[in-house]
């Protein structure tokens, strides 16, 4: 091997440019390591990791049993495919998620399907309600995120640059407002503003009996952490059940402990007819997929849905040693009980802050909305400036909301009570850089 081939070997940032440009960054840092809330670079810097690779480690980078169970399946069998053989962490799998299902009801048995992404559990559900229902049309929410392939991107609202200059998108998609009490004027009036805009729909542009399913994050994602009215979930149900439509939740982000729920519909009496997740769980391997009831999910066919890579036995296993910890080491009572406290530090640090227009959350998803007092125009700038101090301060974090006014705070369900003073004590010293 010659020098300069050797040099590139060492010099990991020599390298970077090769990654398309797709791939929008919020940092440089090349991690050479990760454990529990921390990334380690191959500089030597260590980063508080409460980005949460957006979400996706709820037990923490390489949780101890997690990488134990990879490691025993992956000397077993790596890819054992669906269409051709059963795998045993499959099979567990397909047992033990249905038994999850929010506010199931006791006359009801639940199934599985697996694939990888978010994105194509998105599409299953829509495929699935569709199926089911012999209907064209699906109801969406503004401020929305469902991921970026064609069928996602068209049922996604929370950014114009996940759509721009693919269209034409599927069709059959209609919005309406998500109830945001901050920007509609409290709770009460954003539930209704909803509602109405949902009878307006029926009314003008879509006819109820053409609407399969309504699509809806329990908290808003990438649109802002946005949490709704207590009610919104059960009067959706009342108008899907009046109409014969299903409703679908989309717990990509908030399922799997984040929230203090196991999924965040639980905060509810409203049961779902379709969950959809990924994300938090296989705690970093690719695995998505549906929940339903049996007599909706066996009626897609053989062959009308499936995929290479779905329900890899690998990221099976680690689903399975991923739900042993949420349990053993309680980790749905402890984001509730961080959160909670997480919460009240992040409002009282905030309280004198008239650039903060609203601190909130459910759990241990968090978010801080920047805006104009009086006026609430959004303040992108002022968040992507508690950005920039927060990960000078070796703490990470992320943005959301439609304009990226609001940060975003994920942290590890597993992170520590000595972490989470450090984070809020730079969080703390951010807020009075970028909003006094």
């Amino acid at each position: 091997m010659d020098q300069h081939a050797t040099d590139l070997l060492t010099d990991w940032s020599a390298l970077r440019s090769g990654v398309p440009p797709a791939w929008a960054r919020y940092t440089d840092l090349i991690v050479e390591r990760a454990s529990g809330s921390w990334l380690t670079t191959t500089d030597g810097e260590r980063y508080l990791d409460y980005t949460c690779g957006i979400g996706v480690t709820n037990t923490g980078h390489a949780h101890p049993r997690v990488v134990a169970a990879i490691a025993e399946q992956a000397a077993k069998g790596i890819h054992l495919q669906q269409n051709i053989v059963y795998h045993q962490p499959g099979l567990e799998l397909h047992r033990r998620l249905p038994e999850r299902f929010p506010n199931a009801k006791a006359d009801t048995a639940y199934g599985l399907f697996l694939s990888n992404s978010g994105a194509e559990a998105i599409e299953a559900a829509v495929k699935l309600a569709k199926v089911v229902t012999r209907r064209p049309a699906v109801i969406a929410f503004r401020g929305g995120f469902h991921g970026r392939t064609h069928g996602a991107m068209a049922l996604t609202s929370s950014n114009v640059k996940y759509r721009a200059h693919f269209e034409p998108l599927m069709g059959g998609v209609h919005f309406v407002p998500f109830p945001y009490p901050l920007r509609m004027g409290g709770a009460d009036a954003a539930l209704a503003t909803t509602m109405d805009a949902i009878d307006e729909l029926f009314a003008t542009l879509v006819s109820p009996d053409d609407v399969a399913t309504f699509l809806i994050e329990p908290i808003l994602g990438e649109g802002g952490y946005v949490v709704p009215p207590d009610g919104f979930l059960p009067a959706l149900r009342e108008v899907a059940d009046r109409h014969g439509i299903l409703l679908a939740v989309d717990e990509v982000q908030s399922g799997y402990a984040r929230t203090g729920r196991f999924f965040a519909t639980s905060w509810t009496e409203a049961t779902p007819d379709i969950v959809i997740m990924a994300k938090g769980i296989a705690s970093g391997l690719p695995l998505s997929g549906i929940l339903a009831p049996r007599a909706l999910l066996d009626q897609l066919g053989p062959g009308s849905h499936g995929g290479t890579y779905g329900g890899n036995a690998v990221a099976c296993a680690a689903a399975l040693a991923t739900l042993d910890v949420i349990d053993d080491e309680g980790l749905v009572d402890r984001a509730q009980r961080l959160g909670e406290r997480m919460l009240a530090s992040l409002r009282e640090r905030a309280g004198h802050h008239t650039a903060v227009a609203e601190v909130r959350g459910r759990g241990m998803m968090l978010a801080i909305e920047f805006a104009d007092p009086g006026s609430l125009a959004p303040r992108p700038d002022l968040a992507k400036r508690m950005l920039a101090e927060t990960m000078a301060n070796n703490l990470l974090l992320l943005t959301c909301g439609i304009h990226g006014q609001a940060v975003r705070i994920i942290p590890p369900l597993v992170t520590t009570d000595d972490e989470v003073d450090l984070a809020l004590g730079i969080i703390g010293d951010a807020l009075e850089a970028v909003a006094s």
